[in-house]
């Protein structure tokens, strides 16, 4: 009795048995693998590596103090790129809402528009939104006509999707109370489908808003309008201060643009 009690005692617990700890360190080692085979693979010239912080150290200095006399037409691009991404939310919001409806499968009318919404959903997610603005700066010409179709072509899919998502998770009791009273189809959506998804639509069109902000930022270094267009006409020409006035001019709108939509989300929600 005292020999089984004290072999108990010596055991040693563990959180992995044997072979959970071997198929550990096979995926550990398949991961390290991979890693290596894609640092490998993407050629990484090293000795530029290595002088980054000199070179980090550099800019720095060329970039310092910024210089704000082109501070007008600053503020201006910012405006422009305010106006895109607000836009371009609104755009997107009249053809994100239709395209979630035939994507969520307790509200499409029928298979086919079923996969095409999410057909719609997913090309709109597929292609970056600096894709989009190359294709529709080559169609419309540069300005800011595509980079508010980029941003909106880019959010379709996003508002869409989680549009789509808050559809399915609604209440279906509602929906059936008010189908066995023989409401029409458009009452059924306005009285017993919207009210339920209205505080994520808020929630969703806020959050995207500020997403295209940010996104906005960087459509003119292909020609679509805003701030990046000046960023991008700097940076070419070596203006390495005017630049550090155009980052912090980001870094200020974006922040703005977060304190504006987390008021919004205590206002609305």
């Amino acid at each position: 009795m005292v020999d089984h009690a004290t072999a108990l005692a010596d055991r040693v617990w563990q959180r992995y048995d044997r072979r959970e700890r071997l198929i550990r360190y096979a995926v550990l080692l398949v991961t390290m693998m991979v890693v290596y085979w894609a640092v490998r693979d993407i050629d990484i010239f090293w000795p530029w590596v290595w002088d980054a912080p000199n070179q980090i150290s550099s800019l720095g200095a060329r970039m310092w103090p910024p210089d704000p006399s082109r501070l007008a037409a600053i503020l201006n691009a910012m405006i422009e790129t305010v106006h895109i991404a607000t836009l371009a939310t609104l755009l997107t919001i009249f053809v994100a809402l239709p395209v979630s409806y035939i994507a969520a499968q307790n509200t499409t009318p029928n298979r086919f528009c079923l996969w095409l919404g999410r057909f719609i959903l997913v090309s709109s997610r597929s292609v970056n939104t600096i894709i989009w603005a190359l294709l529709f700066v080559a169609i419309f010409g540069p300005g800011v006509l595509a980079g508010i179709l980029a941003i909106m072509f880019r959010s379709i899919g996003f508002i869409g999707k989680l549009m789509g998502e808050a559809i399915e998770e609604i209440d279906r009791r509602p929906v059936e109370a008010m189908e066995a009273t023989g409401a029409s189809k458009a009452k059924v959506i306005a009285y017993a489908i919207v009210p339920q998804v209205m505080p994520a639509f808020f929630a969703i069109v806020i959050l995207r808003w500020d997403i295209n902000i940010r996104e906005s930022t960087v459509l003119g270094l292909v020609g679509a309008g805003g701030i990046g267009v000046i960023l991008q006409g700097s940076i070419d020409t070596f203006a390495w201060p005017t630049v550090a006035t155009i980052l912090i001019a980001i870094v200020v709108l974006v922040l703005i643009g977060e304190a504006i939509t987390s008021l919004l989300r205590r206002k609305v929600l």
